[in-house]
């Protein structure tokens, strides 16, 4: 058994949720993941884990979840809000269903998991939550136009609540990686834009992986609770934008 706290992924089945997911585990940490795939999660066979098949859009499935690990492994002291969609296109051929997506889960998502676990620490004093943006939160991309708003979103509300947290020594955190080889890219449905978004990638060399993020990650949740790392920005060198 950890003397660890515990520490939710959400977003856990693939990319940078299963690197952050490996990496904390090796590190010791027990864990609740969380993803629609339950059988990705599984497959990974981490020691002192939990997998739970979860919408991170249905925040009754996320509190369900947590109090189940909770029971087994004590209070939530991380959570990673990894969880993320990325569907590319322009505002006036986009299909909007595509927009109502990128909002409920990369901005009701993250909130539904702040909302489950940000009250008990609190109280408890102690806690991090880290949030998985992008560098498209500080800086717009063609294509990107509502992708952009979404991250540009998270950005906003992880730094206000950050600063309506840290009397209570609770820390709120920004990972804004530069493009990454994930899945992400697969979500968009315009090959064209696919197509030009590996060129792109193409032309910066190689683009960051999903263990570069998920280091920074441990890297700032490992500081002492008295550092608060505000926000992490990385990209491939190469990366120009």
């Amino acid at each position: 058994m950890s003397n660890k706290g515990l520490v939710v992924i959400t977003g856990a089945s693939s990319g940078i949720g299963e690197a952050t997911a490996r990496s904390f585990s090796q590190a010791g940490y027990p864990l609740l993941l969380l993803a629609r795939r339950l059988d990705r999660l599984e497959a990974l066979k981490l020691p002192n884990t939990v997998c739970e098949k979860v919408d991170v859009t249905n925040r009754d499935q996320i509190k369900s979840a947590v109090e189940k690990a909770e029971k087994k492994y004590g209070p939530v002291d991380c959570l990673v809000n990894n969880a993320g969609v990325m569907l590319l296109g322009l505002a006036d051929t986009q299909d909007p269903k595509e927009w109502e997506q990128m909002v409920q889960v990369n901005i009701m998502g993250v909130l539904n998991g702040i909302h489950v676990v940000f009250a008990g620490m609190k109280e408890r004093r102690h806690g991090t939550i880290i949030n998985v943006s992008s560098v498209a939160g500080r800086k717009t991309y063609p294509n990107h136009a509502i992708y952009c708003g979404t991250k540009f979103g998270v950005h906003a509300f992880t730094e206000q609540i950050r600063e309506e947290a840290s009397s209570f020594d609770v820390r709120f955190i920004t990972i804004a990686p530069g493009a990454v080889e994930t899945e992400l890219l697969s979500h968009t449905t315009s090959k064209e834009i696919i197509d030009g978004y590996n060129e792109w990638k193409k032309e910066m060399g190689q683009p960051l992986q999903s263990e570069d993020v998920a280091s920074s990650i441990l890297f700032a949740y490992q500081q002492p609770q008295r550092v608060c790392i505000r926000e992490i920005v990385l990209c491939a060198t190469r990366q120009d934008k």
